[in-house]
């Protein structure tokens, strides 16, 4: 083992300041003058190398040694004594790595390095937080002027020199100092520019070893229900308006167990995922935020299999990329939580930028796992792409989206956004969101951000059909589709009105979409056929197209008009689209000002779902409905609490219903909550996992409800 020591004196340094150094930081000071190199003893033997006089002055305890496991040599210059003296130093050796919380006693095989500050950390450690472009402290956030790496140029695996081997320039420490002043500045230019002009350097997938052999999951398919506003219509009725519900539902999780685990599942069971996270490390992140955000990143890394791949962006004030779409097999997985762990807190809100460079990984990917998406997380607002008079505009806000996202009509690449905190900007972060075809999720407390990434992990990990799109059309000649209500989903009504479509795209096992349609009934005599539905999509395991048929839609044609009971199916659906609506034209009062109007809104609302056929039958739907209504109502008593927590509260309920989906917001992710969150089992599992894996510090978190507590919705014909 040898270990060097370099210590180097500013030139800002006072003259009263060198005064006051012990006799050995003379000595050393004055060694450095005639472009000498101090160094330890070397254990186990009395000579010294290099300077012996000089040498007295480094301790060994505050050295940096280069253990043979690293292989890795560093400038000279790159280390150096802390001004707080060895006291400090030595003390902090004695600790642990304040990064992987290992120890760091001297002697166990691993390289140490003390910083200018006093810190001392594990040298492979700190060399991979600089590495991703992180040059402060993790402990005291001091900036550092020195900067640690490792040389790429050593040959030594053990990070020996012999005695009497030629040294190059690159290899010989002494040389290293002299040169350090000169390159330092190269060197950290270096660091920042490291990211390649192509982002093609992401890792192969995994083969698929005897993957046709494999009989994988169940045959079930997608199902296609339909129920008609009223079962029968007298034959001399002709009626404008006439609703139909088409019901979908995806097919049940191929997993074992039917658990997300990966420690339960078939490698070849689900569709393998590329996900890239962007992650805000901005100032305002700084302290328990990062820490907590650190933790849930963690927790993602841990329950992602070997065949699935991740990438990290992280932005301030710039975005970078800490690494290319890696496996996250059990080495993927150390060296993605060893970048996460890197991360610092400082700088602006560059969302834009970040955005790029995400989308960036995405298309300059070589290979293409089945499934892709992008989950972005922020607590700010972005202020550097967005000029003062777009501000606040849906113009704005599409500006900051990469135009990929903008014109993929099929939403491949769905970005799911999280807003956390009273800071951030909901309005930017739902219509990104919105744009891709992801979901927005507001994480109001600290706590619950772990399971909000669980929540949305557990669906990801779980899709079953892709590109789905639902056609419809009209069977009887007189019979005329109206209109399409599908939310955010995009719908194409043929202007003869004989015929439509809907884009579903992706679903997570177990699903369901509601799409209503609204059609005309003429007279007649006898049975009438309505439509005709059918549904294609992708099953991302086999990558083969999968073709469902639904049956026709048929009504009775009676002769004389015979009371007939409301479909409760359709009336649910009728409240749900009421209740979306009435948020969307609360929140636009409340942006105009007017508070007192909005809630006034939303309470007419309350009534109407409270008298509907399906509220008086006492379908959960509709108590979930006022529910969520009511606290809506609360978060704008005033105009504080609106800004606060008001606004992200209701533009996550607006994306949840819009896309028929779960997102976190307030405590959706808690059993004892009312609000209907759209959860799948899938989605369940995860977050039991979540909660299980790190309990809240009360203590007194709700366990989630299990699968087979999910209140069933009757479908009764």
């Amino acid at each position: 083992l040898y270990a060097s020591e370099t210590c180097r004196v500013e030139p800002r340094e006072s003259r009263r300041e060198v005064a006051a150094m012990e006799g050995a930081w003379r000595k050393v000071r004055k060694a450095l003058g005639l472009r000498l190199c101090a160094h330890a003893p070397v254990a186990g033997s009395s000579q010294r190398r290099g300077t012996s006089g000089a040498g007295g002055g480094c301790r060994r305890d505050t050295a940096a040694a280069l253990a043979g496991e690293s292989g890795a040599s560093m400038p000279a210059g790159a280390l150096r004594r802390s001004k707080s003296g060895s006291r400090s130093a030595s003390s902090s050796s004695k600790g642990k790595c304040a990064i992987c919380f290992a120890s760091m006693r001297s002697g166990q095989g691993q390289a140490l390095f003390t910083a200018e500050c006093s810190h001392m950390f594990h040298f492979h450690c700190i060399s991979s937080n600089v590495k991703h472009g992180n040059y402060v402290c993790p402990v005291c956030r001091a900036k550092w002027k020195e900067i640690p790496y490792r040389s790429l140029s050593s040959n030594n695996s053990h990070g020996r020199i012999g005695g009497n081997q030629s040294l190059s320039p690159q290899q010989n420490p002494h040389v290293a100092l002299h040169q350090q002043d000169r390159n330092r500045r190269r060197d950290v230019r270096r660091l920042h520019t490291s990211e390649p002009v192509d982002y093609n350097d992401d890792e192969p997938l995994q083969h698929k070893d005897a993957f046709d052999n494999l009989n994988i999951g169940s045959s079930k398919t997608a199902q296609i229900s339909s129920y008609p506003e009223f079962q029968g219509v007298p034959q001399s009725s002709s009626l404008h308006g006439f609703d139909i519900l088409i019901h979908l539902k995806a097919p049940t999780a191929t997993f074992i167990g039917n658990s997300v685990d990966e420690s339960s599942v078939r490698p070849s069971s689900r569709a393998p995922v590329d996900l890239v996270t962007v992650l805000d490390v901005s100032g305002s992140m700084a302290g328990s935020k990062l820490a907590l955000l650190k933790q849930a990143m963690g927790f993602v890394v841990q329950h992602l299999g070997s065949s699935d791949r991740l990438s990290v962006i992280a932005f301030s004030s710039t975005a970078r990329r800490l690494f290319p779409l890696r496996q996250m097999s059990h080495r993927g997985k150390q060296q993605a939580l060893q970048a996460i762990n890197s991360l610092g807190a400082g700088g602006g809100t560059n969302i834009a930028d970040a955005l790029k460079k995400a989308m960036k990984v995405i298309e300059d990917r070589r290979y293409r796992n089945s499934v892709c998406s992008i989950i972005l997380l922020s607590d700010g607002q972005d202020t550097y792409s967005m000029s003062s008079n777009v501000q606040g505009t849906s113009a704005g806000h599409r500006s900051l989206v990469p135009s990929s996202i903008l014109n993929d009509e099929r939403h491949s690449v769905p970005l799911h956004a999280f807003g956390f905190g009273a800071d951030h900007d909901s309005d930017t972060l739902h219509s990104i969101a919105e744009a891709s075809g992801g979901t927005f999720s507001f994480i109001e407390d600290e706590g619950v951000m772990q399971d909000a990434f669980a929540q949305c992990i557990g669906g990801l990990l779980s899709v079953v059909v892709q590109e789905m799109r639902l056609t419809m059309e009209c069977v009887h000649p007189g019979v005329q589709l109206c209109s399409i209500k599908c939310g955010s989903y995009p719908s194409k009504l043929a202007s003869d009105g004989r015929h439509g479509s809907v884009d579903i795209g992706q679903l997570y096992a177990d699903e369901e979409r509601d799409v209503l349609l609204s059609v005309t009934i003429p007279k007649s005599h006898e049975q009438t056929s309505l439509i005709r539905v059918a549904c294609a999509y992708r099953d991302p395991v086999k990558n083969e197209v999968v073709k469902v048929q639904g049956d026709e839609v048929k009504i009775m044609r009676p002769t004389s008009g015979v009371p007939e009971s409301l479909s409760i199916e359709v009336d649910r659906e009728r409240n749900r689209i009421q209740a979306a609506n009435s948020i969307e034209s609360a929140r636009a009062a409340a942006e105009r000002g007017a508070l007192s109007e909005a809630v006034t809104i939303l309470e007419d609302c309350r009534k109407v779902l409270a008298q509907s056929f399906a509220s008086q039958s006492g379908d959960h739907l509709c108590i979930a409905l006022d529910a969520e209504l009511r606290e809506m109502q609360e978060r704008m008593a005033n105009r504080q609490l609106y800004e606060t927590s008001g606004r992200a509260y209701m533009l996550s309920g607006l994306s949840s219903h819009s896309w028929q989906r779960a997102t976190a917001r307030g405590d959706s992710t808690d059993s004892s909550t009312l609000v209907y969150s759209y959860q799948t089992p899938s989605m369940v599992q995860m977050l039991q996992h979540s909660q299980n894996h790190c309990p809240s510090p009360q203590g007194q978190r709700s366990q989630v409800r299990s699968a087979r507590s999910f209140p069933e919705k009757p479908r009764a014909r």
